[in-house]
């Protein structure tokens, strides 16, 4: 039996070692010494040719992330998520594959670069669309399916097959709960109302049903057949969330032009780009810190560990280190890995400072 609650974490580093590990080459060769992710956050390829290895267009995405959805899948754990950042039809490309290898849809995050985004004068008659401005995150959150001896299940499905194993009505369930009506009408319903219970209240009916179930070789509400679930072991299969009041899941920002957007390493950094000059970007897709920190802090804790498979300039590990996080991340090109390390080094060294300085 699969043990839900193992998160593998071999790379917990001292206080004197930095909270985050560059892998300069393919993730796809780093994948199996990283510990488990409690977030993923992907910027990989988009289909657009943004990078040298880009597919050409958004059809060539499924096989260029397939292997990295497929390693992803087996190290995750079940309360582990993914952020993907793509364009829509990008995405749209992608999402069958990801559903395949279980991961569901949660939300798509749409950032609205604005209108200065519209390089040039759009000429309606040869374009014939709106003009683009807008790129999108969107979360995914890991399918939690129970292994029972009558095969695997989802999880509202099981816990109402649960209860009704018990030969108790399923008005019982309230009173195990201390409700009037919400453990039938929201934790045991089988329709779209269904919400997954908190751990006090899942811990409540497994005492509840283990005491007044019929006697069966397999106890109530268990997950390995020999001890049921407690409360803590529950909330830990299930992703984490903290809210921040005040966003919405549309994001407006323009694109990065101030000092954050480094610039000046003359490369010709994309087959689509030609020419090059000392204000041109390092990297064509630098995400704003402000950005990648939203959806850290969002879905980790400090100590997590953030995976950043596509590394480019490291922005989400940065924005992990920054929070307390750690940050495990890989690129394949030399020289952006070096400006992503140097990144990295001066934002673990603002942490050491701050927490020398107690700001």
């Amino acid at each position: 039996m699969e043990d839900h609650g193992t998160v593998r974490d071999d790379h917990t580093p001292s206080a004197s070692q930095p909270p985050f590990d560059l892998h300069v080459g393919d993730a796809l060769t780093a994948y199996s010494r990283w510990p488990t992710p409690v977030t993923i956050i992907s910027d990989g390829a988009y289909g657009v040719r943004g990078f040298h290895g880009d597919p050409a267009g958004p059809e060539g995405l499924v096989d260029w992330y397939r292997p990295h959805v497929e390693r992803w899948s087996r190290a995750a754990h079940p309360a582990t998520t993914l952020w993907f950042w793509n364009t829509e039809v990008g995405w749209a490309n992608v999402h069958p594959l990801l559903v395949e290898h279980g991961w569901d849809y949660v939300q798509t995050i749409t950032w609205d670069k604005g209108i200065a985004h519209v390089a040039g004068n759009v000429n309606s008659r040869s374009i014939r669309r709106f003009p683009v401005v807008s790129e999108i995150c969107v979360l995914y959150q890991r399918r939690f399916v129970v292994e029972t001896p009558d095969g695997p299940l989802p999880v509202q499905e099981w816990l109402r097959r649960e209860w009704l194993r018990t030969g108790l009505p399923l008005s019982k369930a309230n009173e195990a709960c201390g409700v009037r009506n919400a453990a039938t009408r929201k934790y045991l319903t089988r329709d779209w109302v269904w919400y997954w219970p908190p751990g006090r209240m899942l811990e409540r009916l497994a005492k509840y049903a283990n005491e007044h179930g019929e006697p069966t070789g397999w106890p109530y509400f268990s997950l390995d057949g020999k001890s049921i679930l407690t409360a803590k072991q529950w909330d830990s299969l299930r992703y984490r969330w903290n809210h921040q009041h005040g966003l919405t899941n549309v994001w407006r920002r323009g694109p990065l032009h101030d000092e954050e957007r480094l610039k000046g390493t003359r490369r010709r950094v994309a087959p689509r780009v030609h020419r090059t000059t000392p204000a041109s970007s390092a990297h064509l897709n630098q995400k704003p810190l402000e950005f990648m920190e939203r959806l850290v802090r969002a879905v980790t804790e400090p100590g997590d560990v953030v995976w950043e498979p596509f590394g480019g300039l490291a922005s989400a590990s940065v924005a992990a280190v920054t929070l307390g996080r750690r940050a495990y991340v890989a690129e394949i090109d030399a020289e952006f890995a070096a400006l992503a390390r140097e990144r990295l080094q001066a934002a673990w060294e603002a942490v050491r400072r701050d927490a020398t300085t107690g700001t």
